[in-house]
């Protein structure tokens, strides 16, 4: 049976993937977006329960106030903590993404009355946190590791070896490949990325076609 927009898009990728580039060339097409890991953050220093949360499972050392009374996080001390205790880990987890889930049902409630036809949702821990069950397909961005290594680094997020450690860490390309509906390799520059994502939007709106009342 068909139903009614919009249709739900996954996004997801390793480290140095490309996948927020591909969500911003779907944004620029028309695509409403959603990008989890942000709406995260923000969760850590505005959600009270969150908070608390947070405090509970690390210490209250880990907020502090800036100059303006804003609170901050110590996300650096965090991931030290839960780089050595997946279970520490698994209980920040399962404090956020329900949250995060309930937050996204709303933005995809909220691109419905707008009339969008597409909402995508970019996760760095899609299959992860199980959040792929909340939508009706998922993309996988992929590219060689020494590619994503390079661009890591060249973003800034660490040297050469805190990235090899940080993609030690993740799901490997093959199993995320093994679970995508879609898969987009970007392997080459910003232009052809671009390119293959304009492909991938037809793709996606045939799907969107197929699955709910026409356009």
């Amino acid at each position: 049976m068909s139903r009614h927009y919009p249709f739900l898009v996954g996004v997801t990728g390793g480290l140095g993937s490309g996948k927020s580039t591909v969500c911003r060339f779907l944004a620029d097409m028309g695509c409403s977006l959603f990008e989890a890991d942000i709406v995260a953050k923000e969760l850590q220093v505005h959600d009270a329960e969150v908070i608390a949360g947070i405090r509970a499972l690390f210490g209250d050392a880990v907020y502090s106030f800036d100059r303006d009374g804003d609170i901050v996080l110590d996300r650096k001390k965090i991931a030290s903590v839960v780089f050595s205790s997946p279970e520490k880990l698994e209980a920040l987890n399962r404090l956020i993404h329900p949250k995060v889930f309930r937050e996204f049902t709303k933005a995809a409630e909220d691109a419905a009355l707008r009339g969008s036809k597409i909402v995508v949702k970019e996760a760095a821990i899609m299959f992860e946190s199980g959040s792929n069950r909340q939508l009706d397909v998922v993309v996988v961005v992929t590219a060689d590791e020494e590619l994503r290594i390079e661009r890591a680094v060249r973003k800034g997020l660490g040297s050469r070896e805190e990235i090899m450690q940080r993609l030690a860490r993740q799901w490997p390309q093959e199993k995320l490949i093994a679970k995508a509906d879609f898969v987009l390799v970007n392997n080459g520059s910003p232009d052809e990325l671009k390119i293959a994502t304009e492909a991938l939007y037809s793709r996606l709106l045939a799907a969107a076609s197929s699955a709910c009342d026409g356009f």
